[in-house]
Formats: C-alpha cells, structure tokens, sequence
C-alpha cells in the first residue's frame, strides 16, 4: 500500500474555528478546521462563482486548487471555495478569502442558493458541508496566492457547461453542483 501525503498537517489556517450546523444550516457548535475535516463533521461553507461581461457574453472564472492542498489538489473547480470563521457572516468571509486567494475583487456577490454534499478522500480527509454559493462580478486581474491556485481560466458559460460534461473528473467533488447552479441562476 502506498503512503498518502497528509497535506492537512501542512495546512497554516488548521486551527481556525469553524461553524459546525444540522441540515438546515443551523449553528451548533464550533470546531477546528482540521478535527472537522478529519471527523466528517457537518459545517458551513461556502463557494464563490464569479464572472465578468465581454462583449460576446459571460465569462466564469476557473481556478485549479493547488497540488498542496488538503484535498482535491490540481482539479479544477470554481473561484474561490472556503469557510466562515466563527462569528463571521458567510459573505463576508467571502469577499476576505476572494482577496486573499485571488489577490482580485469580488463585486455585488449574492447567495443564489446552497445544498449538503459529502466527499471522502483516500487520506481519510472528510468534507461534509452545508455549501452556500455565491455569485459575483470579478473586479480586476486575478494575481492568485500559488499556496492557494496553480491556475486560472475564463470560460464562456458554453465552454463550461461542455467541460462539466465531458470532463467531469477533472473537477472537485462540489464544483459540478456549483457550477451547475451558476450556469442556471446566471442563464
């Protein structure tokens, strides 16, 4: 049996609490990020699709997760996924965490809907989450943290809609679903 690399112990934001809810979103308590990750624990998520208007239509943003990270790493999924912090709204935390990760602005984000997913990965890493996502206009170039995103692509809602399709394996777990809603709420 091969060793799987544990990417969680490397990961520096680890210790954040974060919110912990039922399967209505409800809070219910708190936990770290790591003793949620590794115990399959329900908590508040969010996933932020953002866009920006050419002349021949919307384009989405694409990221791939870096190779680092605790899950997924190198698979492509949506602009920015994360958590709110203990005490942090949702869009709040993601307007931060769109700063940090993209190094860009979000603009006029909204939730457009959520829904619970659950993935495990073979480093016994766990994400069950109540995944609010959130739709927003992209605000300058993306100049991403590489601890966070190996890379960047602007597709039209025709390209992305073909490589959730066809490709589906080269997406995280929630970024069809995701997506999906985007491609819908946006038209």
């Amino acid at each position: 049996m091969r060793d799987i690399p544990d990417n969680m112990t490397l990961d520096p934001a680890k210790g954040e609490m974060l919110i912990l809810t039922d399967a209505l979103d409800r809070p219910v308590g708190e936990a770290s990020k790591e003793a949620v990750h590794r115990g399959g624990l329900l908590h508040r998520a969010f996933s932020a699709v953002l866009y920006r208007e050419r002349p021949e239509g919307l384009e989405f943003l694409l990221t791939r997760r870096a190779e680092g990270k605790y899950h997924s790493g190198g698979r492509w999924a949506n602009a920015c996924c994360s958590h709110p912090r203990s005490g942090e709204e949702t869009i709040e935390a993601a307007y931060r965490r769109v700063r940090q990760e993209l190094g860009c602005e979000a603009v006029s984000l909204r939730e457009i809907g959520w829904f619970i997913y659950r993935a495990e990965f073979p480093d016994g890493i766990c994400e069950y989450e109540c995944d609010h996502v959130l739709a927003g206009r992209c605000a300058g170039e993306p100049v991403p943290d590489p601890a966070e995103v190996s890379g960047i692509r602007w597709v039209s809602a025709e390209t992305l809609n073909a490589l959730l399709t066809k490709e589906p394996e080269t997406f995280a777990p929630w970024a069809y679903q995701v997506l999906s809603l985007a491609l819908n709420w946006l038209g």
